[in-house]
């Protein structure tokens, strides 16, 4: 039997403060509702409080995840953090949510690819579980909590951006049929400075003038062409398909990154796939960054979208730029 690992249970936590378009409005003195509900699919989103940091986002969805997959804090043998709002610098942010949870036997480590960091952390969970018998049950969260990064000038990504954590509990499949299937990871570093939160490493230390200059806070830089998603995302489906010797018509779930409504609408177009097959939270929730797909998934299992036998598809892209793409044939009813 081939070992393949799969997703056991699913959680998500936003934080409990609802931040409306109309407050944008308000601020900014300008219609933000309109643009916001027809060119980003964004009704509200929630924002941490001041005295949050990401670690507290994680804990409530991981242990929602550990619920719903009937797991206990002593099964948890790995924990993978997929972040790039950490609490600290270092050390890692997963070292934080290990002590808060209480999760004694478990390792721990951060894992930064951006917006496409929960998918290439639950690669690595994957392979974990494939390669050496010791790991058994890894809990791996996609958190953020860009909002502590604000530039509030900056009305484009305020009114976007949001905090929120998802959480997945991986294990072996119980056959070869199910799990994750294929899997792939890419990067085109040109744009490595197009976007990001600069200061605070080694190239740009917190200073006066990297201060003076915002590079302590999220930054666009430059323009990254609004169509790259829309075709990088569709290559890539038809990519990992191929390998599995499956084609659109059998995809039964898409989770994207979600920062773009249009670049989903224009992707599904292209696939020639029904929107309705890619789960959207961006309403509710705004642009929560490697949260999204997690709170995506947990959410479509809230609704009892996700079925036995079904094949979804996970699609991420983030700053950098790197991308993950992965194909899972999920092993249980929702």
């Amino acid at each position: 039997m081939k070992t393949r690992a799969t997703i056991t249970g699913t959680g998500l936590y936003a934080p409990e403060k609802v931040v409306t378009n109309d407050f944008f409005t308000k601020k900014y003195g300008r219609d933000m509702d309109t643009f916001l509900r027809e060119q980003r699919n964004i009704v509200e989103r929630h924002f941490m409080s001041d005295d949050q940091a990401t670690s507290d986002l994680v804990v409530p969805a991981a242990l929602e995840a550990m619920k719903n997959a009937g797991v206990q804090a002593r099964d948890i043998d790995l924990v993978i953090v997929a972040t790039d709002t950490p609490d600290y610098v270092s050390p890692s942010t997963a070292a934080v949510v290990q002590y808060k949870m209480g999760l004694e036997r478990a390792g721990s480590f951060d894992l930064n690819t951006a917006c496409a960091g929960f998918a290439t952390a639950l690669d690595v969970a994957g392979k974990y579980l494939v390669a050496d018998d010791r790991y058994q049950t890894i809990l791996v969260v996609g958190a953020y909590g860009m909002t502590k990064y604000f530039d509030w000038t900056d009305y484009k990504v305020t009114s976007v951006f949001a905090d929120g954590a998802g959480a997945a509990i991986v294990q072996r499949a119980p056959s070869e049929k199910y799990g994750i299937l294929a899997s792939q990871l890419s990067t085109d570093g040109q744009y490595h400075d197009y976007m990001g939160i600069y200061a605070g490493g080694t190239k740009f230390p917190i200073n006066e003038q990297n201060v003076a200059e915002r590079k302590h806070l999220l930054q666009f830089t430059k323009r990254i062409p609004p169509e790259t998603n829309g075709i990088v995302w569709p290559h890539l489906t038809h990519a990992i398909l191929d390998r599995i010797n499956a084609g659109v018509a059998d995809v039964n779930h898409f989770f994207f990154t979600q920062i773009n409504i249009n670049s989903i609408t224009e992707t599904m177009a292209k696939l020639e796939a029904p929107l309705a097959k890619a789960h959207n939270v961006m309403d509710r929730y705004g642009y929560t960054g490697s949260a999204c797909i997690p709170m995506a998934l947990a959410d479509a299992a809230k609704a009892h979208k996700l079925k036995k036998d079904d094949l979804v598809l996970i699609l991420g892209s983030g700053g950098g730029m790197t991308t993950a793409a992965m194909a899972i044939r999920w092993s249980y009813d929702t």
